[in-house]
């Protein structure tokens, strides 16, 4: 072998070798940085997975981990107080309940800068366990009760962790917020994908499904009984809720009875109201 293929080879051993030696050092379970301050320039951005935790509204007796890179004797792991405080090193008490997790950390950052102690901190704030809060879920679903919100939820998942809308349930449900504000989501726009059709939950929360306002079906219809009532509902519409008329059923012989009044359609285009009783009658041949 030449001198020239000697000094290849032993160059592609000392890289082999040295590839080897970093392997090594490089402990197996070392991960980059996913989620740091806000506001630095050097912060790495979040994984897509982490996004919804940033929507949690940190509450009272949550237990969060804060560090700041770099700095070892930041490193707390403490639960926010009854008075919605949190005890920090160099800050003392610091106001937590209320906020997301972007919220209190870039609050975090800009005390530790204010005081003096860094001058570009970089923050992380991690939830360890979540207090034990709850959204109350009434009214026309399969399973009314209590739901831990250990996370941040979205409304159509609290209405899927309670069974979802029993069929006598109305097409939307109502929301009252610990704040007292009250707003009206339509259950199929839950499915659009639009964040404000389907938002997050807040522990505190109440929904409430009201029961659907119904119409009645009796005579020549192949099912009668009691039916939810569809926003716009013509006469055609709800016969066919009841299954269509019988062999017998005649469609010139509907009287529709309205508040004790007895109201006789001129076609199947009439709007049906809220309690009305559909009677069709039988047809002679």
């Amino acid at each position: 072998m030449g001198e020239k293929n000697m000094m290849k080879v032993r160059g592609s051993i000392v890289a082999l070798g040295f590839f080897l030696l970093c392997w090594i050092i490089v402990p197996a379970n070392a991960q980059p940085v996913t989620s740091v301050g806000v506001g630095a320039q050097t912060h790495a951005v979040q994984s897509a997975s982490a996004a919804p935790e940033q929507n949690y509204i940190l509450g009272r007796e949550d237990v969060l981990q804060i560090d700041a890179l770099g700095v070892s004797n930041f490193s707390t792991k403490a639960k926010i107080g009854a008075d919605g405080t949190i005890q920090l090193p160099y800050l003392g008490n610091v106001p937590a309940a209320n906020r997301s997790i972007p919220q209190l950390r870039s609050e975090i950052e800009d005390a530790l800068k204010k005081g003096g102690y860094f001058s570009k901190p970089i923050v992380q704030v991690e939830v360890i366990s979540y207090a034990s809060r709850y959204v109350t879920v009434l009214g026309e679903v399969t399973t009314p009760g209590l739901i831990t919100v250990d996370r941040p939820y979205r409304v159509s998942e609290i209405l899927a962790r309670v069974g979802g809308i029993r069929e006598d349930g109305a097409d939307y449900i109502v929301i009252r917020s610990g704040d007292g504000s009250v707003r009206n989501l339509v259950i199929k726009d839950l499915a659009t994908g639009d964040e404000n059709a389907d938002p997050y939950v807040q522990p505190g929360d109440k929904i409430f499904s009201p029961k659907a306002q119904i119409f009645y079906v009796k005579g020549q219809v192949k099912a009668p009984g009691s039916y939810a009532l569809s926003p716009d509902m013509t006469l055609a519409m709800a016969l066919a809720k009841g299954g269509g008329l019988t062999d017998s059923g005649s469609e010139s012989d509907i009287t529709i009875v309205r508040k004790s009044k007895k109201i006789s359609p001129e076609d199947l285009n009439v709007p049906i109201l809220p309690d009305d009783v559909i009677d069709v009658g039988e047809g002679f041949f």
